[in-house]
C-alpha cells in the first residue's frame, strides 16, 4: 500500500514510497513482510535508545543465568548483570529485587473526572456503575484520582509519550514503600490508576498497595484501575482482575499494534503474551454493552481474533487503549 512520497529511503527495499521510519530507517511493508531483514536496524534502534539511560539493551538470554518470571521477557540474567527493566540483579547466583518491597515510583492526584482513556465506561468519569461503584450519578466532581506512575518498563516504546520514566529506572532512588502509598488515599480518593513506565515490572507492589488500601477504605468506594502493556505472568495478572473486579475498576490494555513484527519494531518486544492476556481478560469480565440505546448484557468467552460481530468490536474498544 502506497501513503505517500517519503524523502527517506528504506534501507530494505530502497522505496520512498512507503512510510519509512527515520528512527528504524526501514519502511513499515518491510519491517511487517521482512523481519529477517529488518531485524538489526530495528535492534540497533533499540540499543541506541537505552544506552543513553544505562538502560540493557535487550533481555539478557544467559545459559547459565538466572531467569525472572514477571513479564514476557523472561530474562535470564548471568551473574552481576541486571534484566531488561533494570531492577533485578543476579547477585551470586541469586535473584535479587534492587527495590526489595518498595517501588520506583511516583504519584500525584488528578481531580475528576479525568483524562483516562476508559473514561466513557469510567465510574469516576461517567454515569456507569452507580450506585455500587461510583459515589455520584454521574461524573464524581469534587473526588479525586490517586495516579500512581511506575519508573520500569517492560518495552522499550521508541516513541513512548511517558519517556521520562526512563529517568527513574536509571538510577532507582526514588523508593517508596506500599505504607507511603496508601497514606495517599484520603476520603475524596476514589480511585487509583497504576501506570507508568508500566506497572509490570512493580505488579507485586502495585498488588500489596491494593489489597491495603481497600482493606482500610472498607464499606466506601475505592476503585483500583491499571493501564498496562499486558505483558506480565498471567498468575499476576489474574490478581490484578481480581483487585478491579472486586473494586469496580478498570483494566486498560495498551495494543501498539495488532502485527508481531511491528510490535517488535516499536517496543522492543514481542506482543503475543499481550494478546493472550487480553483474550484471557475478555473470558473472565462480566460485560454491559451498548448497541445504540439498546443495553446487551452477556457473559462469554472471546478471541481476540473474531472480530466479525459488531459487538466484539465495542468489547474490544472497551478494553483497550486504542
Amino acid at each position: 500500500m502506497k501513503y505517500y512520497k517519503s524523502e527517506r529511503i528504506c534501507k530494505i527495499c530502497k522505496s520512498t514510497d512507503n512510510l519509512v521510519s527515520e528512527t528504524l530507517s526501514v519502511c513499515v511493508n518491510c519491517i511487517r513482510k521482512e523481519p529477517k531483514k529488518t531485524e538489526k536496524y530495528i535492534i540497533e534502534a533499540h540499543k541506541k535508545s537505552r544506552s543513553e539511560f544505562d538502560l540493557p539493551p535487550y533481555p539478557p538470554r544467559a545459559k547459565d543465568g538466572i531467569k525472572c518470571k514477571i513479564c514476557v521477557n523472561e530474562c535470564q540474567i548471568p551473574v552481576g548483570k541486571r534484566g531488561f527493566c533494570r531492577l533485578r540483579k543476579n547477585e551470586n547466583g541469586k535473584l535479587i529485587n534492587l527495590v526489595g518491597k518498595g517501588a520506583i515510583v511516583n504519584w500525584y492526584y488528578d481531580n475528576l473526572p479525568t483524562n483516562c482513556v476508559a473514561g466513557w465506561v469510567c465510574p469516576g468519569c461517567s454515569d456507569s456503575g452507580y450506585p455500587e461503584y461510583s459515589i455520584l450519578k454521574g461524573p464524581e466532581y469534587g473526588y479525586k484520582n490517586l495516579a500512581v506512575f511506575f519508573g520500569a518498563c517492560s518495552f522499550d516504546c521508541l516513541f513512548c509519550q511517558n519517556w521520562h520514566f526512563r529517568y527513574l529506572a536509571e538510577k532507582p532512588t526514588k523508593i517508596k514503600t506500599v505504607k507511603q502509598l496508601v497514606d495517599m488515599v484520603d476520603i475524596r480518593t476514589s480511585c487509583i490508576c497504576y501506570f507508568g513506565g508500566d506497572p509490570t515490572p512493580q505488579i507485586a507492589y502495585a498488588i500489596r498497595a491494593s489489597k491495603l488500601a481497600l482493606e482500610k477504605n472498607k464499606n466506601r468506594i475505592l476503585r483500583i484501575c491499571w493501564e498496562t502493556n499486558g505483558s506480565m505472568r498471567k498468575s499476576l495478572l489474574k490478581k490484578a482482575i481480581e483487585l478491579s473486579l472486586e473494586s469496580g475498576g478498570c483494566i486498560k490494555f495498551d495494543l501498539k499494534t495488532y502485527n508481531e513484527n511491528l510490535n517488535k519494531a516499536l517496543t522492543g518486544v514481542t506482543n503475543k503474551r499481550t494478546l493472550e492476556n487480553f483474550e484471557y481478560v475478555a473470558s473472565i469480565i462480566y460485560f454491559s454493552v451498548f448497541l445504540g440505546s439498546f443495553l446487551m448484557q452477556f457473559t462469554q468467552t472471546l478471541s481476540v481474533s473474531d472480530t466479525k460481530l459488531s459487538v466484539d468490536l465495542q468489547i474490544l474498544h472497551i478494553l483497550s487503549d486504542l
